[in-house]
């Protein structure tokens, strides 16, 4: 939460003009509703606030659902509008299941802790798209439960995925603040869950692509790169946070191109060293490894402009400082 967010009670004399007062005079009857709203309002924070970080996640989490709408609306996407809406529903899962994963290292290392504040958004709408996903299954199969089930049950993948939906729905529903009180220590243990879970994910996500899994092996590479940096021993690199960066972009990298390589060559007839050697010509296609490389390393810059700015903001500031000190002095 930031401290310039506006504060709710700031807005109170203005509803006491429009409303007129109550029988205590401190407020109007609509006032408390209306400040109870503002607070569940996702671009708001908890004070009812308006908080643009928390607009620009909600945005990010609503426009594909917006599109997967419209496509399945006008019938325009695709010739099977719903096998279409179907896989895009569970694209964007996995996309923001990642980006959530993805909530905690970027706060540690880019220090700002106002980032943590989206990733239960990030984590809910990461259900919320793969229970559109399960739906959409459903409609594809006729509304058929019965055979929906017996198609769950029977292939490995679906089974995978509808455990790793179950699992991320138990998340989902124990990630508001009433649970968190309720299950106080073990809400921890709980959510760490999530890191099998986003791994199961991931196997439905490689199986049900088949032969084209560029995507899967680019989401898998960014897991991978994730779960490093939540490794104790890279945090204690000689060169810090900006070595741990290049540490784990360099290892994501190689950890992609291995995972691509292990698909093409147990469960593909394709060649896979003619894969694993295509990474290296950039004539054709940017492989998901470098695309990893990439991603991994972003934060590098993004820490070294922070940085600067806020040493910046510092030293403009010690003249105020120190005048100050000198008054009280």
């Amino acid at each position: 939460m930031n401290r310039g967010d506006p504060d709710w009670p700031a807005a109170a004399p203005a509803l006491r003009v429009v409303c007129g007062p109550t029988s205590r005079g401190k407020g109007t009857p609509i006032a408390a509703p209306l400040q109870s709203l503002s607070r569940h309002l996702p671009w708001n924070d908890r004070r009812g606030g308006f908080d643009p970080l928390r607009l620009a996640a909600f945005a990010l989490v609503a426009a594909p659902g917006v599109r997967i709408g419209w496509g399945l609306a006008s019938e325009a996407v695709a010739a099977d509008p719903v096998e279409a809406a179907l896989h895009r529903a569970g694209d964007w899962a996995v996309y923001l299941l990642v980006a959530t994963l993805a909530v905690t290292p970027l706060r540690r290392l880019l220090a700002w802790p106002p980032l943590a504040t989206v990733r239960r958004m990030l984590g809910v709408a990461a259900f919320c798209y793969a229970a559109a996903h399960l739906a959409l299954y459903l409609i594809d199969q006729g509304g058929d439960i019965a055979l929906a089930a017996g198609e769950i049950v029977g292939r490995f993948y679906l089974t995978v995925g509808f455990v790793a939906l179950l699992g991320l729905g138990v998340l989902a529903a124990t990630s508001f603040d009433a649970a968190i009180r309720r299950l106080r220590r073990n809400w921890k243990r709980l959510h760490a869950a999530v890191y099998p879970l986003a791994a199961l994910t991931l196997v439905h996500f490689f199986l049900q692509s088949r032969a084209d899994v560029g995507e899967p092996v680019l989401c898998a590479g960014l897991f991978a790169g994730l779960m490093l940096h939540r490794l104790p021993v890279l945090r204690r690199l000689p060169g810090g946070s900006e070595a741990a960066i290049v540490v784990v972009a360099v290892l994501a990298a190689l950890a992609t191109a291995a995972i691509e390589y292990a698909w093409y060559a147990t469960m593909t007839g394709l060649p896979a060293d003619r894969v694993l050697l295509a990474n290296l010509d950039l004539r054709f296609r940017i492989g998901p490894m470098w695309t990893v490389l990439a991603a991994m390393a972003a934060p590098l810059p993004l820490r070294l402009l922070l940085n600067g700015l806020r040493a910046r903001r510092r030293r403009l500031a010690e003249p105020a400082i120190g005048a100050a000190r000198r008054n009280r002095a």
